[in-house]
C-alpha cells in the first residue's frame, strides 16, 4: 500500500542529531526520527523488503568488526547468498561465525515481529551470535523482556534492552537486536527495522563477554550511554530514511520497466529483487521457471536499462540487486 513517497528529513532534525545537547532534548530527536521513520514503514512499499535486508547487511558487517572479525558487506554477502539452503541454520558450520550473524540480522529484517522475542527464536539468535544454548538463560531473557515490552516507555525500551543484554552476559550487538526487535513490537510494525546493528554504540568488545564483566552497569544504564544510545538510534533512523529513499527512486525504475520484459519468469524475479538485498545470477529460480542461461539475459537486460545493478564487480558468480 503506498500513500505517497517519502517526506524529506526536515534539517533542523538533521543537524540536531549531529550534537545532541542534554538527554532529554537527545530523546526528543530520537522520537522525531522514529516518528519519520515509522510514517515509511506503515507505507508497507513493495521495496520494504530490500531496504529491511540491506539494513540487515550493515548491522552485520558493523558486528563482526565489533567482534574483531575481518568481513565486510561484500563477503558477507557472498557467504549466505552461495550457501545451499540447508547452510543457513543457527547450527550452521559453513558459513563462519560472521556469516551466521547476517544470518541473526536477517531474521530480525524478515521474520514477522511479534514472532522475535519467543524463546524458540531467540535461542537461535544467540546461536547465531555465537553464544552456546542456555535454556535457564534464554528463559530469564524471555521474560525480562515481556515486562519491558509491557510496562516502559520508549526510552527505557531502548535502553532496558541494551541493559538485559549485557545482564545476561551478551554484547552491544545482542543488545542493538534486541532493541529493534522490542521498537518494532512496541509500534506494532510487521517486520523490524534494522537500525541500532550498524551504529558503534559501545565501541568494540569481545564476542563472548564474561557474565557481568563489562562497562555498562548490569542494572541500568546511566546518563551518558543512554544519551549515546538514544542518539544512535537518531542517526540510524534517518540514516533508514535516507536508504528508503534512494531504493523507492530504484524500485519505481524497475516497475516502470517491469511490464515491458517478455522472459519467463520475469515477474517472479522483479518480486525478488524488491524482497530481497541481492539475487545470484548464476542459479536457475525453480519458482521463475528460468534457466541460469535465461536469469542471465535477464540481469543483462535490466542492467543495461538502468533497473539494477550488478553489486560483485566479478566476472563470474555475479549477483545482482537494486
Amino acid at each position: 500500500m503506498q500513500a505517497g513517497p517519502a517526506v524529506p528529513v526536515p534539517t533542523w532534525l538533521r543537524r540536531a542529531t549531529q550534537q545532541p545537547q542534554t538527554l532529554e532534548d537527545t530523546a526528543i530527536l530520537a522520537g522525531a526520527a522514529i516518528g519519520a521513520l515509522d510514517s515509511i514503514v506503515r507505507r508497507q512499499e513493495r521495496w520494504a523488503g530490500v531496504w529491511r535486508q540491506r539494513l540487515a547487511l550493515a548491522a552485520a558487517a558493523m558486528t563482526a568488526r565489533q567482534t574483531g572479525r575481518v568481513e565486510h558487506e561484500a563477503a558477507l554477502r557472498d557467504a549466505v547468498l552461495f550457501a545451499r539452503p540447508g547452510d543457513i541454520l543457527s547450527g550452521s558450520t559453513t558459513l563462519g561465525p560472521a556469516g551466521l550473524l547476517l544470518v541473526a540480522w536477517r531474521r530480525l529484517a524478515g521474520r514477522p515481529a511479534a514472532d522475535l522475542l519467543t524463546k524458540k527464536a531467540l535461542a537461535a539468535v544467540l546461536e547465531e551470535f555465537g553464544y552456546a544454548h542456555d535454556e535457564e538463560v534464554v528463559s530469564s531473557l524471555v521474560d525480562e523482556l515481556r515486562q519491558l515490552g509491557a510496562s516502559a516507555g520508549t526510552v527505557q525500551t531502548l535502553t532496558g534492552a541494551v541493559a538485559a543484554a549485557v545482564r545476561h552476559g551478551f554484547g552491544s550487538g545482542v543488545g542493538a537486536w534486541l532493541a529493534d526487535a522490542l521498537l518494532a513490537q512496541r509500534l506494532g510494525w510487521e517486520h523490524a527495522v534494522p537500525l541500532l546493528g550498524a551504529e558503534q554504540v559501545f565501541g568494540t568488545g569481545a564476542a563472548r563477554p564474561r557474565r557481568a564483566a563489562s562497562g555498562i552497569a548490569a542494572s541500568e544504564l546511566d546518563s551518558g550511554r543512554a544519551k549515546g544510545l538514544l542518539a544512535a538510534q537518531a542517526r540510524a533512523a534517518l540514516r533508514a530514511i535516507d536508504l528508503s529513499v534512494e531504493l523507492e527512486r530504484r524500485a519505481d525504475r524497475l516497475l516502470v520497466i517491469a511490464p515491458k520484459l517478455r522472459a519467463k519468469g520475469a515477474n517472479a524475479i522483479v518480486e525478488q529483487l524488491l524482497s530481497d538485498d541481492a539475487l545470484v545470477a548464476s542459479r536457475g529460480d525453480k519458482k521463475a521457471a528460468i534457466s541460469d542461461r535465461g536469469l542471465r539475459r535477464l540481469f543483462d537486460r535490466l542492467v543495461d536499462l538502468g533497473a539494477v545493478r550488478e553489486l560483485s564487480g566479478r566476472m563470474t558468480f555475479r549477483i545482482y540487486g537494486l
